[in-house]
């Protein structure tokens, strides 16, 4: 009896030590396994780093050679803008120097037009004038020449008023610094008559409504 317990405690042990065995084995079975996978999993990484290393060396090579060729043609780009600019310029200088030469020509074509109208309109003043000059010394009638020498007037004061030319009215009128140059004040005029206008001593003229003359006045005081 005391032989079998022994024999059975002898198995029973030798179960827990192989049951132990078994256990060690699997576990570093598993610890061999993870190595395994962590070491493959590793060089899976190194590749996939190595091939992306490689893609970025390769994409910055490739940009290395692109980047003179990019480089040329922008300053292309930019030259041929330069010289479009350029050949805007020098066409805005040509039509600007042939508007000032046109600018010129018709300004001196407008003197010279407006000179010949005015010498048009004086000639047939000075024709009767020529008229009178001669009547006047082979007559002794001097209503006539006065007669004469008022149609010749109307006649000049006509031709001046076909050039835009018209005589400032003065007298009676306001005082006013834009068509009046007073040489006078005179007083004691009454209060009606205090800062207008009681004599003209020379006549003032507008051409186009624009004074060319002031007229010179006597004003009231």
């Amino acid at each position: 009896m005391a032989s079998n317990n022994r024999l059975a405690r002898f198995l029973l042990q030798r179960l827990k030590r192989q049951r132990k065995n078994h256990k060690d084995m699997d576990e570093k079975e598993k610890d061999l396994e993870e190595k395994v996978n962590a070491e493959t999993e590793g060089a899976t990484n190194t590749e996939e780093t190595e091939a992306e290393a490689q893609a970025a060396e390769e994409a910055a090579a490739a940009t290395a050679e692109e980047a003179p060729q990019a480089e040329e043609n922008a300053l292309e780009a930019l030259e041929e803008k330069l010289k479009e600019q350029e050949d805007k310029n020098l066409r805005l200088r040509a039509e600007f120097e042939n508007f000032r030469k046109r600018t010129i020509k018709e300004k001196a074509e407008l003197i010279i037009n407006g000179a010949e109208k005015t010498v048009q309109a004086m000639l047939p003043v000075v024709d009767d004038m020529e008229r009178a000059l001669d009547n006047a010394q082979k007559s002794d009638d001097v209503e006539a020449l006065r007669e004469g020498m008022d149609l010749i007037y109307k006649k000049l004061m006509k031709a001046l008023e076909g050039l835009g030319v018209k005589p400032i009215d003065a007298v009676g009128k306001e005082f006013d610094v834009d068509f009046h140059e007073a040489i006078a004040m005179v007083p004691g005029m009454g209060d009606d008559k205090k800062g207008k206008v009681i004599d003209c001593v020379q006549t003032g003229y507008t051409i186009n409504d624009k004074v060319i003359r002031h007229a010179k006045v006597a004003v009231g005081q």
